[in-house]
């Protein structure tokens, strides 16, 4: 197979002095760029004096540029792929492409750098030993909670990505699922002119985004804590988990919960909980 190489290459989210040398470097020496939308990554290439023909690579069509991406990889074509901003493959396009080309044995090499996750962590004063992404929630507000309500038992610091005009909206939904005194972080316009880093109880992050309709502008990062403890009522005793995994070596999970619910009179939840933390 020739020696071309694709590169997943991370690109500032906001303040271009974060562009890594390694990044800016693997950029001038590509022969092509991969981009998610080929303006706002030129705008990138102009600014760092980068002359590296782009075309687009997105949700749209990126399974049915895998091959020809391949083809140009059979020719020794250096490639570097990225999304507008940040990591690609970070709820941004790049999977089906950086998957497939593995498979098919050629050269995947990450160029790290920026991620709005991790820089948002690093600063929110959450825990940070154990997280889980979340990207984004659902739209629509019936679908939203639910997700949230499957959430509701995570003991990680969760991290969700959201939309400027449903900001809002999500954190009166946290509010009202969580619990209003669950400590949640906004970190909004990260690396930006505007940026907004602030962490307390979710009742108050509810009123300073109320109040204040700048912090419903630009993309943002809402974190929310783990749940802390255990209620004494929803404890598992040793007989229910030995129930448990009893009923798991024939049932799904679900079917599990549910049986080992009405035996105990505790809700299904606390044993879905206890198999996924358990899996």
């Amino acid at each position: 197979m020739a020696g071309g190489t694709l590169y997943v290459v991370a690109t500032p989210i906001g303040n271009l002095g974060d562009i890594t040398d390694r990044a800016r470097q693997t950029l001038a020496e590509s022969d092509l760029v991969l981009a998610e939308d080929t303006r706002n990554t030129q705008k990138l290439l102009d600014s760092l004096s980068i002359d590296v023909p782009c075309t687009a690579v997105h949700n749209h069509n990126e399974r049915e540029k895998v091959d020809w991406i391949a083809s140009k990889l059979d020719q020794g074509k250096k490639l570097s792929l990225v999304s507008d901003a940040g990591t690609p493959l970070i709820s941004d396009p790049g999977y089906p492409i950086v998957t497939q080309l593995r498979d098919q044995g050629y050269s995947v090499v990450p160029i790290p750098g920026v991620s709005a996750i991790t820089a948002a962590l690093s600063v929110c004063g959450l825990p940070t030993d154990r997280f889980c992404f979340e990207g984004f929630l659902p739209s629509k507000s019936g679908a939203r909670q639910k997700k949230m309500l499957d959430l509701k038992g995570e003991r990680r610091t969760m991290v969700f990505y959201e939309a400027p005009h449903r900001l809002l909206s999500m954190v009166t939904d946290i509010s009202e699922i969580f619990g209003s005194q669950r400590k949640v972080s906004l970190c909004r316009e990260i690396t930006k002119t505007f940026e907004t880093i602030w962490t307390g109880p979710v009742e108050d992050l509810v009123a300073f985004v109320s109040e204040d309709l700048n912090q419903q502008k630009g993309e943002a990062v809402v974190l929310v804590s783990g749940r802390e403890g255990v209620d004494k009522q929803d404890e598992i005793t040793d007989s229910e988990r030995e129930l448990m995994k009893l009923l798991l070596t024939e049932l799904p999970l679900k079917k599990a919960a549910v049986l080992a619910a009405k035996y105990s009179g505790k809700t299904k939840k606390v044993f879905y909980q206890w198999g996924v933390d358990n899996a």
